[in-house]
């Protein structure tokens, strides 16, 4: 499609910024001829560390900062980890176009009208096998596969340096459950005429065999509802559309009413509905105040939580803090999803405080209600046999997941040379003679909480977790002219570990300060004459008395080191001072 323009001399830059060495923040950006168009742009979840933290973004500072370069983007399918951080991004700067399949169109339009970034880009859907240009050097085709969600596509970028693969998340389903299959054929066409790349899900590269279909989960949900005798509540991926689409047949089937719990499993069974990729009657739903006077043998209780996110509906009812449901003796919670590496624990004290309440929990991979929506060895061997690329570059998963699909890859017949295991934020050159990392960019995490700013600047966060370790000593001081105490100091302690003696250590905080004052008031303060106030300065001052504060406390709490504030009140002037100072407030 370039063969005119194609130079041996070129090189395609291929730069993830999200995806390497962890599962989440899927986001690539892809360079030639100082054009840049982005494949897909994702989140995470926070670690337990991230206090406060409501999601993960990639540092894009590279994008920043080559805003002018960026022509568009292609998305894959309408997972979280694949346009989450879309109106984010829209917020720093401006995308032409985002093409994408219809049901993560239609998922993503309602997050740029609620962020009120809908105008700072163009989204238009595309169907199987439709090509889309972006800028002057990427025509790229849709490849259909299989996918946990509906609407799921392989890509085919076609660069002036040869055509690249971008498997986007996949596994081989022969039995989908939409009935929209893996187009292997395309794929295939392509993998005859040339593939110079490709670049692929590794995420399920350490399981061996085949990822079962998504079909296969049908009969042991239908089995293990139909043992329920009171109510059940099940959760599973929102997004997880065939899943959902199960679960409702099932309930359909067993003549139970559903109740919908959770913003985004509501989002997410709209969109699907008005888009045909789940097909039910109105009257299987109920609204929510209508549960309590249900039979509770007649109850479907449909909602988000699978990975014990904090603000989810079945942790808040976990929790006891749901305001409309509580569990009672004879429920039935049914997990229908396994815990995405780094939510075990969550989910763990999830299960365990439902099992406290009286429920009957179900979950684990013995009962074969949930599958991977990843390719295992042999699918991932497939799509390598069916693209034949010269070149393979393995992404989306830890980094042990990186290496044994580039094993893989080398068991198909790629050499090693022809390959790279790379980082976040490396810059891999991809010619027609070569792959080699060229270079990094910018790379890291952004972190968003529920503020109105919303980005969390990393000492914010460090603060937050020297609270969170060591507790808050906060100390106010009030100083005359005459550079001495006007009263005790006031003195708090939250949450500091091995201040056995709060008294004596705030007495002795008193002590200290006032020992100071008299050790250094001669080197802050200049006496005037006439009976005009002295000249001190107050920040040398400040700085001084908090140095020796946070030496105090280093001494008195060994191994622990509790965040310091210290407010310096000074006097207020007399009628004829030239101004008021405030009072000075310092955090370390």
């Amino acid at each position: 499609m370039f063969t005119e323009q194609t130079d041996s001399n070129q090189a395609l830059k291929v730069i993830p910024l999200g995806g390497l060495h962890e599962i989440g923040k899927n986001t690539c950006v892809f360079e030639i001829n100082d054009e840049i168009m982005l494949l897909d742009a994702g989140l995470a979840f926070p670690t337990d560390g991230m206090h406060g933290v409501n999601i993960v973004l990639p540092d894009v500072t590279y994008l920043r900062e080559n805003r002018h370069k960026i022509k568009g983007m292609i998305v894959t399918h309408g997972h979280e980890d694949h346009i989450g951080g879309i109106a984010f991004h829209l917020k720093q700067f401006d995308i032409p176009v985002i093409y994408g399949p219809r049901l993560a169109m239609a998922l993503l339009e309602g997050k740029l009208e609620e962020a009120g970034v809908s105008d700072r880009t163009e989204l238009r859907t595309v169907l199987p096998r439709e090509m889309v240009r972006i800028g002057n050097s990427f025509i790229v085709e849709y490849i259909r596969n299989t996918h946990s969600i509906a609407d799921s596509f392989t890509v085919a970028i076609h660069t002036p340096v040869g055509v690249v693969i971008h498997s986007g998340d996949f596994k081989v389903d022969h039995t989908p459950v939409d009935g929209e299959y893996f187009d292997f054929q395309k794929l295939a066409e392509h993998g005859e005429n040339g593939v110079l790349c490709l670049i692929s899900d590794s995420t399920n590269a350490e399981v061996p065999g085949h990822t079962p279909s998504e079909r296969s989960v049908y009969p042991n949900l239908d089995r293990t509802f139909a043992q329920a005798e009171g109510r059940i509540l099940v959760t599973t991926f929102a997004s997880s559309v065939h899943r959902v689409n199960m679960i409702l047949d099932i309930a359909k089937k067993q003549d139970r009413a559903v109740f919908v719990v959770g913003r985004s499993m509501l989002n997410v069974i709209a969109h699907a509905r008005s888009l045909g990729y789940i097909k039910c009657d109105d009257d299987l739903f109920q609204p929510l105040r209508a549960l309590n006077q249900w039979p509770a043998h007649k109850a479907l209780i449909l909602t988000t939580g699978s990975q014990g996110e904090p603000m989810a509906a079945l942790t808040r009812i976990a929790n006891g803090s749901h305001r409309q449901i509580k569990i009672k003796s004879g429920d039935t919670v049914v997990f229908s999803a396994n815990p995405i590496p780094g939510n075990t624990i969550a989910v763990v004290n999830t299960i365990d405080k439902l099992m406290m309440q009286g429920a009957k929990v179900v979950y684990g991979k013995d009962k074969g209600i949930h599958v991977s929506g990843h390719g295992a060895q042999e699918d991932q061997k497939l799509m390598l046999a069916l693209t034949r690329p010269k070149f393979f570059l393995p992404v989306h998963g830890e980094h042990r997941m990186l290496v044994k699909h580039a094993e893989t890859a080398q068991s198909m017949g790629i050499p090693a040379e022809n390959m790279v295991i790379i980082n976040n934020g490396d810059i891999v050159e991809v010619s027609q003679s070569s792959i080699r990392i060229a270079g990094k960019v910018p790379s890291g995490i952004e972190l968003v909480d529920s503020s109105r700013n919303g980005l969390v600047d990393r000492d914010v966060l460090k603060d937050r977790q020297q609270l969170a370790a060591d507790g808050i000593v906060s100390v106010a001081a009030t100083v005359s002219w005459q550079g001495e105490l006007i009263a005790k100091p006031s003195v708090h302690l939250r949450g500091v570990a091995n201040a056995t003696d709060p008294e004596r250590l705030g007495q002795s905080i008193y002590l200290l300060i006032e020992t100071a004052l008299r050790d250094h008031w001669a080197a802050v303060s200049r006496p005037v004459q006439n009976g005009d106030l002295p000249q001190v300065d107050w920040q040398d001052l400040q700085l001084r008395l908090e140095g020796e504060l946070r030496r105090f406390l280093k001494r008195e709490l060994p191994k622990r080191y509790p965040l310091v504030v210290f407010l310096l009140q000074q006097p207020a002037l007399e009628a004829h001072a030239v101004k008021k100072r405030q009072p000075i407030v310092a955090v370390s």
